[in-house]
């Protein structure tokens, strides 16, 4: 079966979907975007990456498309026709088409909307999270503003190809003083000796991670610490634990950071539990 794509009120053949060369998310990297999950056939918190969405689009004063409830059903429309059961739909927003200037077009200019949806392998996911990944760290180099979701992923992508060329899965920048942000797609995390949950505090500086707040709901559901602080690599290398967080990876430990191994360089206990409960406390979308 061929894919289908939502493209500015149309449902298209995948191969067949285009945007207008003067797109302005084309051409200035102007928009946003979200990932979320499809588990068993439903969207997975769906709330917060709306919210999200809703957010990243006021920061950059472009318009709501639709409304919350007309995007979530041409979502679900979308995921219907691709017929989806485990993946990940991909939204995004730009500020819409208009002749090429840096100064934003007029304010009736509509917003463009691309929906896609595609499955993956959960069981390779699966595998792969009893394996264990590794992470290498690089500088960030992105501009300051990384809490808006946009489509301006240069700087990540480079990040995580450096991270493809060097074994691993994932990069985690490093600021300028020497403490880890958050991954090229994923959120950060480590365990500390006594069991602690350590991520960077939501700021300017990182993206406030959807799939991160169900993670912390069930680490307080288990009576687990949580401890929102900066933290350097060399404190991830000496850590009981370390994972990543995202729609895409939910959790995923970490065994070997820069090529050293985390512990025993086995996925961690914690790690595992916090993946196997993700979808107990997540919020599910009805069928």
């Amino acid at each position: 079966m061929s894919r289908v794509a939502y493209v500015n009120g149309r449902y298209v053949p995948h191969a067949h979907a285009m945007v207008h060369v003067e797109d302005r998310g084309y051409q200035f990297a102007d928009g946003v975007y979200e990932v979320c999950e499809i588990w068993h056939g439903r969207l997975v918190d769906m709330k917060g990456h709306l919210d999200r969405l809703e957010r990243s689009l006021r920061e950059l004063s472009i318009a709501m498309p639709m409304t919350r409830a007309a995007l979530t059903a041409v979502m679900r429309e979308t995921v219907r026709r691709n017929r989806v059961t485990e993946g990940m739909v991909y939204l995004q927003i730009t500020r819409g088409v208009a002749p090429r200037e840096h100064i934003f077009p007029p304010a009736s200019t509509r917003p463009a909307v691309v929906i896609t949806a595609k499955a993956f392998d959960r069981s390779k996911a699966d595998k792969q999270a009893e394996e264990g990944v590794a992470v290498i760290t690089t500088p960030d180099n992105r501009w300051e503003r990384v809490d808006i979701k946009t489509v301006g992923l240069l700087p990540n992508a480079m990040a995580k190809q450096k991270a493809k060329e060097a074994g691993a899965k994932e990069a985690w920048f490093v600021d300028g003083e020497g403490y880890v942000t958050e991954g090229s797609s994923t959120t950060a995390w480590i365990v500390t000796q006594d069991g602690a949950l350590v991520t960077r505090p939501n700021g300017t500086g990182i993206l406030p991670g959807v799939t991160r707040q169900t993670v912390e709901e069930v680490a307080r559901r288990d009576g687990l610490k949580l401890e929102e602080r900066k933290f350097t690599p060399e404190e991830a290398k000496g850590a009981r634990e370390a994972f990543m967080t995202a729609a895409t990876t939910l959790v995923m430990p970490i065994v070997a950071i820069d090529g050293q191994s985390v512990a025993n360089g086995r996925p961690g206990s914690i790690a595992t539990a916090l993946r196997q409960r993700f979808h107990e406390v997540a919020q599910l979308e009805a069928h």
